[in-house]
């Protein structure tokens, strides 16, 4: 009988350009894993090829922006028009933040970056691209990650989630080394190759690696779901998979 061909899924930690985003692919079977390759300064053309060649690709960055800031802005447009007074730092952080963010602070104690008013902006209007650039290849693209090949993940919610201690793993390389190590010791089956290198000097490519391992998660189905009054908001607004098994799990 000939053996099953393996399936892949990939990661993406995405930059506002090519400088400063990494990609990883991990080769999946019955027996194990491989890492099966880890890039530096990848473009979207390089993005959207892998995405042809997975069953998933998870990448880090919001797949949109909340819809109560998205409706803020189309009235702030026309100053004509009577606009909603400023209810204060509360009514501004539901402009700030989606439904995923709420989820993710609820599930991992912690804010992920606002879309709407923090650093990641640039980063996320690439990836409004890439997503067009997508669908446009052929590609099924649903941000709410119920169907499709791409989702929307958050390696360090992930990596609390599974309880790793993270303190200080972007800037130090001893401690991505030892993050390096847990992962050989808590999945064996995964054969990490010639890459670990890469992963312990390069923070974008550890994130890349973890966040082929969500794509893993998605995969099979292992992580929450938005809730179904949710459901139509995640679709324009993107959620985050947060896998709901531990990294031995995955296999």
């Amino acid at each position: 009988m000939a053996s099953r061909a393996p399936t892949r899924t990939a990661g993406v930690d995405l930059a506002a350009e090519s400088k400063g985003t990494a990609m990883a692919i991990i080769a999946w079977s019955p027996a194990g894993a491989r890492l099966e390759s880890l890039s530096l300064d990848v473009g979207d053309a390089q993005i959207t090829e892998a995405a042809a060649r997975v069953v998933k690709i998870g990448i880090d960055c919001a797949f949109g922006w909340p819809d109560k800031f998205v409706s803020f802005l189309a009235g702030h447009s026309d100053l004509a028009q009577p606009q909603a007074p400023d209810g204060g730092m509360a009514w501004r952080r539901t402009l700030a933040y989606r439904e995923t963010d709420r989820h993710v602070r609820a599930k991992v104690g912690r804010w992920p970056l606002s879309v709407s008013t923090d650093r990641i902006g640039l980063t996320a209007m690439r990836c409004a691209g890439l997503l067009g650039r997508l669908v446009a290849s052929g590609q099924a693209v649903d941000r709410s990650g119920r169907s499709g090949v791409v989702v929307e993940v958050y390696p360090g919610a992930t990596l609390r989630l599974w309880k790793w201690n993270l303190r200080g793993y972007r800037a130090d390389p001893e401690v991505r080394r030892g993050l390096v190590d847990q992962m050989q010791t808590d999945a064996p089956w995964l054969d990490l190759g010639e890459h670990v290198g890469l992963m312990v000097e390069s923070t974008d490519a550890f994130d890349a690696v973890v966040a082929a391992l969500g794509a893993r998660a998605a995969w099979l189905g292992r992580y929450e779901k938005p809730a179904p009054e949710h459901q139509s908001r995640a679709e324009r607004e993107g959620w985050i998979v947060l896998p709901s098994c531990e990294l031995p799990d995955l296999l």
